[in-house]
């Protein structure tokens, strides 16, 4: 089997809660999960459990106390635990989107031009990321009246698939999803989790963190159980979830 794009090894995070007392939280307990181009793999478990906190650890918004993140590109493995912050930003910028529940976008900008810029950083020029995100935008169903609005007037669900369309937008090798429909009604939730069932064939990898089990079933090649900041549990969807009612 070739590579996997993402590899984590003995991966440990904890906290200091400054605020109350200075105690420690530990979060990850040395966590080891693959996952390979073309597969989505589901981060299942209760609330506190470490999931975000795992997603964070890889796209190194969180600095994880110990272990090894690698990703494959199209060289040799990267570690991302010790990459140059500078570094870390180009390969994000490249190679990895990260979608959570909250749109991160620069002041007085609309949506048009927040997906276009990451097509930019993902190799498109200027005229081909104006396309593709349009096309982005057209498939989340994002009305293009809304395209040159100032995304900071957008409502929860216009935010959260403007997000979407930016995370997905020439996909990248690796995407990591976090709650990203939570927002959503019906007919938009629908729109984007089918982007996200499409990502596979791809070859794009996903980890993602989805609530509804349901969409765990859906989606996911493979469910990764975590309890106590640790794997429990690691296998298809109806083993680790149980079958459908």
């Amino acid at each position: 089997m070739a590579s996997p794009v993402l590899a984590v090894r003995e991966l440990r995070k904890t906290f200091t809660l400054h605020t109350i007392d200075g105690r420690r939280v530990s979060s990850l307990h040395g966590v080891d999960l693959d996952v390979h181009a073309g597969e989505h793999v589901a981060l299942a478990g209760a609330s506190g459990a470490g999931k975000s906190s795992l997603l964070r650890c890889v796209y190194r918004t969180y600095l994880a106390d110990s272990g090894s993140v690698r990703m494959t590109t199209s060289g040799e493995p990267i570690e991302l635990t010790g990459l140059p912050d500078r570094a870390m930003a180009r390969l994000r910028g490249r190679e990895i989107g990260y979608v959570s529940q909250f749109l991160a976008a620069p002041p007085r900008t609309g949506p048009l031009e927040t997906v276009a810029a990451t097509a930019r950083r993902r190799g498109l020029d200027r005229e081909q990321a104006r396309d593709a995100a349009a096309a982005a935008l057209h498939r989340l169903n994002v009305d293009e009246s809304l395209w040159d609005v100032d995304c900071g007037v957008l409502s929860g669900g216009e935010r959260q698939r403007v997000n979407l369309a930016a995370g997905t937008v020439r996909p990248p090798r690796l995407l990591l999803l976090d709650e990203p429909v939570s927002a959503l009604d019906p007919e938009n939730r629908e729109a984007a989790l089918s982007l996200v069932d499409s990502l596979v064939e791809q070859n794009v990898a996903v980890l993602a963190v989805f609530h509804d089990a349901e969409v765990m079933r859906r989606l996911a090649t493979r469910v990764v159980l975590l309890a106590d900041g640790t794997v429990s549990r690691d296998g298809a969807p109806a083993d680790v979830l149980g079958e459908a009612a």
